[in-house]
């Protein structure tokens, strides 16, 4: 691979970037000061280093970011800041979406990546990926109700929503709900089903991903080894 293309695939800067600090003796292979940008590199073995950085080449980048409330999970928006907004120019790539939607107000796990066959996969209707929400009600849940929920809910458009799971905390105004789909804003609109409402919303899971408790809203990290192989198991 061409050294300014690959420090353009790894979103570190453009082409005209990398050429730019190739000429000013900023980028160095294996130690070596760059002395052009069309050398080829072995992008899985070279060391590359850019301005000082070392960049990391990886096939695809697979990104947990912990949402905040106010962004929307898209990969551009004229009036909204975007989930890709949270990643620093040289993390984010133009091939990077969120994998999957959590609403505006919604908050939580969402994962952020270039490989969209993976993500298609863990998206398609038939793959029903389980996802976990923290929420809290407005008024308390009774059995009756959370049996009705539990069994799948008719929705104000007529959808019937496939079963899902409910786990009340103690004031059964609130809890845990798994899904094995994801409609627009289902969770809400099956409450509202009960003639209840959503008051928080908070994702925790995604198929085998976890929310990791040490990220802040906002913060993010790559996914580890084991995180990605086990999300990749999943998607096959």
């Amino acid at each position: 691979m061409r050294l300014d293309k690959f420090l353009s695939v790894t979103g570190t800067c453009s082409r005209t970037d990398a050429k730019r600090a190739i000429r000013a003796k900023g980028v160095s292979v294996n130690g070596c000061v760059a002395k052009s940008s069309d050398v080829q590199i072995d992008e899985e073995r070279d060391e590359i280093t850019y301005l000082g950085r070392v960049i990391v080449y990886r096939k695809f980048n697979y990104i947990m970011l912990n949402k905040p409330e106010g962004v929307v999970s898209a990969t551009e928006d004229g009036r909204e800041r975007t989930v890709l907004d949270l990643l620093p120019s040289g993390v984010r790539n133009d091939r990077m979406f969120p994998c999957g939607r959590l609403d505006k107000n919604t908050l939580g796990l969402i994962l952020i990546t270039d490989n969209g066959e993976l993500a298609h996969k863990l998206l398609a209707p038939k793959s029903h990926v389980d996802k976990k929400y923290r929420f809290k009600s407005r008024d308390a849940i009774d059995p009756e109700d959370a049996m009705r929920f539990e069994g799948g809910l008719t929705l104000e458009d007529g959808y019937v929503t496939l079963p899902a799971k409910i786990e009340l905390d103690g004031d059964r105004m609130g809890g845990v709900i798994t899904l094995r789909e994801g409609k627009y804003h289902q969770i809400k609109r099956m409450l509202e089903a009960l003639d209840n409402k959503i008051t928080y919303l908070e994702r925790i899971s995604f198929g085998p991903l976890t929310l990791d408790p040490a990220l802040e809203r906002g913060e993010w990290r790559y996914l580890s080894e084991e995180e990605q192989n086990a999300l990749e198991s999943h998607a096959k």
